[in-house]
């Protein structure tokens, strides 16, 4: 029978015959057991791998052997066993040596080890961890790069918050752009960078709810710098967890984006413009050829008119002559103004004092405005002159008169100034009223052709895009603003004229009954002008194109020449009209057009008689340059009698275009 003490003997044995099998079998641990003075007594396979020393090389040497030099010299490894024996164990990290001379990076634990309260020797454990080292050192240098790069970006404000939004840390680019430092911002709310209107409707809060609740937050708008001051902002905002999911704060990013912003404004303000200039352009085109052959077709019922009106005898019938007339005059000035609009409107420019043409106007603007409306002149002293044409000046002064007028239904006062603009060498003539004012979804319609605010039959809508027309015709421009219950005023800007652009036209004398030379394509037209020229007692001959008409040139005979500008065929009438002049410098030429895109060339080389033009019209026209007047009609010629009533008539005609 077998006694218990030797049972527990074999059971003893054979746990730890097993303990030496695991602890020599463990590869990655270097296993072994120190004597009380440090020799190595035990060996396993983790340790052979791991220094590269087999048991019988590495049996009764001392440990010191797997230490650097340096540590040897510092007596690390006796100030180990030392601190074990105190301490009851000791662990330490630090480089290890193989036999092969190469280090590596390990930890070890040293135990002693007593049998019956004497110290038996040291149990040591080592660990190659190297790479652990390695991947250690790796990421503890990304990141001090990665706090180093946060650090010194200055283009951003990149920052953390707690989960209540207490900034946690600051970089150089918060400090920059929201003025703060590290000290004085470290510790507070994030809401002080936001207006007092959202901070009262909590959009902090909602920001970093939002970002916490979907995984993200981005939004563009107003933020407050530490003095006051307002930029525009791009911020966004991520929420940050740990490993659970727990929320740990939220990393915010702020970067002032006000110039791009600006910048953004600006290129929709110039896209806007260019709309609105191509629309202008297409409206122009549009008014612009229409306005062209309806034009030819009131020269027809005006021209024919004057030749009818002689065989008309009945009170009824000249009554019925009379109602023609006044209708063609008033289509003849809706196309007018149309066609500036348009900028196609055959011009007469001259040099201009804007001075003395709105002093003259003075009287009539006064009388016509009426009672309750006080009218103010401000001229500039030393005012620069204009090369414009006058009667188009005149008509866009009128209109923006009447426009102001109309806006003051209970009186107020109206202003007209003029002043030099020495930044743009230009001439501002502006028109400011006291009225109603015009709303800011209207302001940018007004310019339009037909449109109008008045009531049916008050207006035509024609009255402000006659004078847009006018001043880009001009080669200026018009501005106007708005205030609702303040008033309005509208200024155009015009450019500076020389101090004389007037030309003059060498006059030729024609003896007895002269004879024109009329150059129209239209017959219709011809017909028209014919009877009217015929009426006036000048002898007719007619050409309908710029070849037949120098070949009448060349044949002589001819004491005017009257031709259309436009004109099919490669030569139009100017072009005619210039080669002509070549060949008879002497010989007067007078030119007309409803509108032309080469009239603007003629400047002041030649007289430009706008149609559709009356029979008196082209009597003084013809005059000027023949140096003969027609008996037949001077009284009808003479009878306005003096500038003043012409101003007078002018402002009836369009005091009710709106």
């Amino acid at each position: 029978m077998v006694k218990k003490s030797d049972q527990l003997k074999r059971s003893i044995f054979e746990s730890e015959r097993r303990f030496r099998l695991l602890a020599g079998g463990v590869v990655d641990y270097a296993i072994c057991t120190l004597a009380p003075d440090g020799r190595v007594i035990h060996w396993n396979k983790g340790a052979e791998r791991i220094t590269g020393y087999p048991a019988k090389a590495i049996l009764g040497k001392h440990f010191s052997v797997f230490y650097p030099e340096e540590d040897r010299a510092s007596n690390i490894p006796a100030k180990a066993l030392q601190l074990a024996r105190k301490e009851k164990h000791a662990a330490a990290e630090g480089w290890c040596v193989r036999k092969d001379g190469s280090q590596f990076y390990a930890s070890v634990v040293i135990d002693p080890i007593y049998e019956k309260r004497k110290l038996a020797g040291y149990a040591m454990v080592t660990r190659d961890i190297t790479e652990r080292r390695q991947a250690s050192a790796d990421l503890e240098a990304s990141e001090s790069q990665f706090r180093l790069l946060v650090s010194n970006v200055t283009d951003y404000a990149l920052y953390m918050l707690t989960p209540a939004g207490i900034v946690a840390n600051w970089n150089a680019g918060g400090e920059r752009i929201k003025g703060y430092s590290p000290g004085e911002i470290i510790g507070q709310s994030f809401a002080r960078f936001y207006t007092p209107a959202d901070q009262a409707a909590g959009k902090p809060a909602r920001a970093l709810k939002i970002a916490e609740e979907t995984g993200h937050y981005v939004e563009e708008g107003w933020r407050v710098r530490k003095d006051g001051s307002f930029f525009w902002a791009s911020v966004v905002i991520d929420p940050i967890r740990d490993s659970d999911g727990n929320l740990v704060g939220f990393a915010k990013i702020t970067r002032d984006i006000s110039e791009r912003r600006e910048a953004q404004q600006k290129l929709e303000q110039v896209q806007r413009q260019l709309a609105e200039s191509q629309k202008m352009d297409a409206l122009g085109q549009l008014t612009g050829g229409v306005a062209h052959d309806f034009n030819n077709l009131l020269m027809i019922i005006s021209g024919n008119l004057h030749r009818i009106r002689r065989e008309v005898t009945s009170e009824r019938g000249r009554l019925a002559l009379s109602a023609i007339e006044t209708a063609s005059e008033r289509a003849a000035s809706l196309t007018s103004q149309l066609l500036t609009f348009a900028r196609r409107q055959s011009l007469n420019p001259q040099t201009v004092d804007v001075a003395d043409r709105i002093s003259a106007l003075r009287e009539v603007l006064t009388s016509a405005l009426g009672g309750a409306i006080r009218l103010d002149i401000d001229i500039q002293p030393d005012l620069w002159p204009v090369f414009v044409d006058p009667n188009e000046f005149e008509t866009a002064l009128i209109n923006l008169v009447v426009n102001a007028r109309d806006a003051m239904a209970n009186g107020g006062t109206l202003t007209v100034s003029a002043r030099n603009v020495p930044a743009t060498t230009e001439v501002a003539v502006d028109v400011a009223d006291t009225g109603e004012g015009i709303p800011q979804d209207v302001l940018s319609k007004v310019f339009d052709p037909f449109f109008t605010t008045k009531p049916v039959g008050k207006g035509t809508g024609l009255g402000l895009s006659q004078v847009h027309g006018f001043a880009h015709q001009a080669d200026g421009r018009i501005e106007i603003a708005s205030t609702l219950g303040k008033g309005t005023k509208v200024s155009i800007y015009l450019p500076r004229g020389a101090a004389d652009a007037t030309g003059t036209t060498e006059s030729h004398s024609a003896r007895g009954s002269a004879t024109v030379l009329l150059i129209e394509d239209n017959p219709a037209v011809a017909d028209a002008s014919t009877g009217l020229l015929e009426q006036l007692g000048y002898t007719v001959r007619w050409a309908s194109n710029a070849e037949v008409a120098l070949s009448e040139i060349d044949a002589n005979g001819i004491d005017v020449v009257f031709s259309d500008i436009v004109m099919p065929g490669k030569m139009d009438g100017l072009k005619l009209a210039r080669a002509i002049r070549d060949r008879k410098p002497a010989l007067p030429i007078l030119l007309t057009t409803g509108y032309s895109e080469s009239a603007r060339d003629v400047r002041s080389d030649f007289p430009v008689l706008r149609k559709p033009y009356h029979i008196h019209d082209l009597s003084r026209e013809l005059s000027k340059l023949t140096g003969q007047r027609s008996e037949r009609v001077s009284s009808e010629i003479d009878s306005p009698a003096d500038e003043t009533h012409r101003k007078r008539e002018r402002f009836r005609k369009f005091k009710s275009r709106g």
